[in-house]
């Protein structure tokens, strides 16, 4: 395995994948904040040689992470479709691209699966911006709970109704809010303020209510500890999904105080106890930085890591996956051409592993990025064909105090984009006034028509 060039007069020594992963990266504050990004273009330049011309079995034979040390490696491993990787095996990373620019969607998503996380990680970090974009756009994933998410020309979205003190009407006003913009069709989800039993089985319940009342054709979600929706679940709470943020290693997943054991106990729950009706029962969130903010990135580079989750997702079937791509703060990505970057690197190797994937578009006030930086993410991520975006009342969530996407600012991509809500809620929104043939109605914006 080679990992020594010569470019431009000068020679460049990478001691082992780790490092080589690391150094060919596209610029992140976070991996300088690791001490293991590329000192200068130069050598970014030469590390991304290198990996090029690297095979996937060098990738797989070489382990960033070995399976025997760490379980996220070994759930990444029992993904892999053997039979597609023996065919794919020896091709390049270089080729590997070229495949996936190349090919039509159904060959795309099959190589897909022969791939393992770091894989996708290797092919994205030698990939433009275009190139993401184009790769991801081949690839539909379907998933379903109540109902179908992720069909092509259709751009799906998740209500965000949060409240600074978890206030029942201010809960519900969000919603509806949200609800008279065509928003929510992918899921209705709160993030809570107050993570006690007592409180995520009341908010469990209040959802329910508005999705029953109204006949919706959607889900619900509280994003509480994965360990306290399980207590409100067995205490009878109505969960059509339940939720957990990820990591991409064992460690990682350690701080947010879960372990794969517990993922599985608590699918065997939802699947026997929740109230969905279909197979998809798991909501998961990301971000690349999260490893590193805990200590647990083993020194590897944040765009392999948030590759790692999308291979410990797959295992569960998830219906939705997002990374929430800039929550977490400047020091991980620091301005907006660094979460563009990040947004589309994790939307191609999360579709490229057959998740469900959509993003967060945000940024917090303490990054270089603001409200047009995103709108530019989003037209991108729109044309990749993401399959959902995060709607918050103004593009400002008053409790989690970060920006995001508005209901307005999805409304308008699908207009401009020609896209529209998932199909059965489509409908809904169509026979309730707010859309007609596809299009917002004057009705629409009108969160009174609830009341």
């Amino acid at each position: 395995m080679k990992l020594t060039v010569s470019l431009l007069g000068e020679s460049y020594r990478f001691h082992d994948l780790k490092e080589l992963f690391a150094k060919a990266n596209e610029e992140k504050s976070g991996d300088q904040l690791a001490g293991i990004a590329a000192d200068h273009a130069k050598e970014r330049m030469a590390a991304k040689l290198l990996l090029a011309d690297l095979t996937l079995a060098d990738i797989r034979n070489h382990p960033l992470l070995p399976p025997e040390e760490d379980e996220v490696s070994r759930v990444i491993e029992e993904g892999v479709d053997e039979a597609v990787y023996e065919q794919i095996r020896h091709w390049k990373v270089g080729d590997l691209r070229e495949q996936l620019l190349s090919q039509e969607d159904a060959q795309v998503q099959a190589i897909g699966r022969g791939l393992n996380s770091e894989m996708a990680a290797a092919v994205a970090k030698i990939m433009s911006n275009l190139d993401l974009i184009q790769a991801s756009a081949k690839c539909e994933v379907l998933t379903r709970c109540n109902t179908v998410l992720g069909q092509k020309g259709r751009l799906g979205s998740r209500a965000q109704p949060n409240h600074p003190t978890d206030d029942p009407q201010g809960v519900k006003a969000s919603i509806y809010d949200a609800l008279s913009y065509g928003v929510g069709d992918a899921v209705i989800g709160i993030n809570p303020v107050m993570d006690t039993t007592d409180n995520i089985v009341r908010l469990f319940h209040e959802t329910m209510e508005v999705i029953t009342r109204w006949n919706i054709p959607t889900q619900n979600s509280v994003l509480a500890h994965v360990t306290t929706q399980m207590r409100a679940i067995r205490k009878g709470a109505p969960a059509d999904l339940i939720f957990q943020s990820l990591a991409g290693t064992e460690s990682g997943n350690a701080s947010f105080g879960i372990s794969l054991r517990l993922l599985e106990e608590a699918d065997q729950l939802i699947r026997e106890s929740g109230t969905a009706k279909g197979e998809n029962r798991w909501y998961f969130e990301t971000g690349q930085g999260s490893e590193l903010s805990s200590g647990g990135h083993h020194g590897m580079d944040q765009v392999t890591l948030e590759s790692r989750c999308y291979g410990l997702a797959k295992r569960f079937k998830p219906f939705l996956v997002n990374t929430v791509v800039g929550f977490i703060g400047p020091e991980y990505l620091y301005d907006s051409k660094q979460v563009i970057r990040a947004g589309l690197e994790d939307h191609f190797m999360g579709k490229i592993q057959g998740i469900p994937m959509g993003v967060d578009v945000c940024y917090t006030n303490h990054m270089k990025a603001d409200q047009n930086d995103m709108d530019n993410l989003s037209v991108l991520l729109a044309a990749a064909g993401v399959n959902f975006f995060i709607g918050v009342p103004m593009a400002d969530d008053c409790m989690l105090n970060y920006q995001s996407t508005s209901f307005h600012d999805i409304a308008t991509l699908r207009e401009l984009l020609r896209l529209q809500p998932g199909a059965e809620f489509a409908a809904w929104a169509e026979g309730m006034g707010i859309l007609q043939n596809g299009r917002l109605t004057r009705r629409a914006g009108d969160p009174g028509i609830f009341v």
